[in-house]
């Protein structure tokens, strides 16, 4: 069991207040490269990938400057995450992070997605990043997208749902992926 510290910073009238829950026991997350190893195609190139978070310290100010209180997250985007997410998005030509699997999905935007490029008749890859909560917070980084589906094409972020949405009704997404199968 490891012990997680958690904040929510939350509003109270025009001022944002810093709240700090207690310490949560709960077990181990499986790792990213755990998640990532159990899809075929990306296991070779996740062999390396560290479970460890990189640590940064945050402190809370009162009004008159006194140091309330301090919290130490991890940022989840380590280095060894970002080098294996920068070689499974250039591993296939389309690859979309979402929210379950293309037979499968788990959310009505990654469905939306996913219907997408099966209309298109596209050869994509999928990743659930429900499995690891690691991969993703540290996707979220990697793209500085919030959201989920995440499209990638020919190893460049391309967009959400509502971006894929209006490429494909203008016709933007047929002549990417055009590009994208034609190199």
């Amino acid at each position: 069991m490891v012990s997680a510290m958690a904040f929510y910073s939350g509003t109270r009238g025009a001022s944002t207040t810093p709240f700090l829950f207690t310490d949560i026991s709960m077990p181990p997350p499986p790792t990213a490269a755990a998640m990532l190893h159990r899809h075929p195609k990306y296991s070779k190139a996740i062999n390396f990938l560290s479970a460890s978070g990189s640590l940064t310290s945050l402190g809370f100010s009162s009004s008159d400057g006194r140091k309330m209180s301090s919290v130490r997250c991890f940022s989840a985007l380590t280095h060894e995450l970002k080098t294996t997410l920068d070689k499974v998005v250039t591993s296939q030509k389309i690859v979309l992070f979402m929210k379950g699997t293309k037979e499968f999905p788990q959310c009505g935007f990654s469905n939306t997605v996913v219907q997408i490029l099966k209309s298109l008749n596209v050869q994509f890859e999928t990743i659930d990043i429900l499995e690891n909560d690691t991969l993703r917070q540290g996707l979220k980084e990697y793209s500085s997208w919030p959201t989920f589906p995440q499209l990638y094409i020919e190893g460049e972020f391309f967009g959400g749902c509502d971006i894929t949405v209006e490429a494909y009704k203008s016709g933007e997404l047929q002549e990417e992926l055009e590009k994208a199968n034609c190199s």
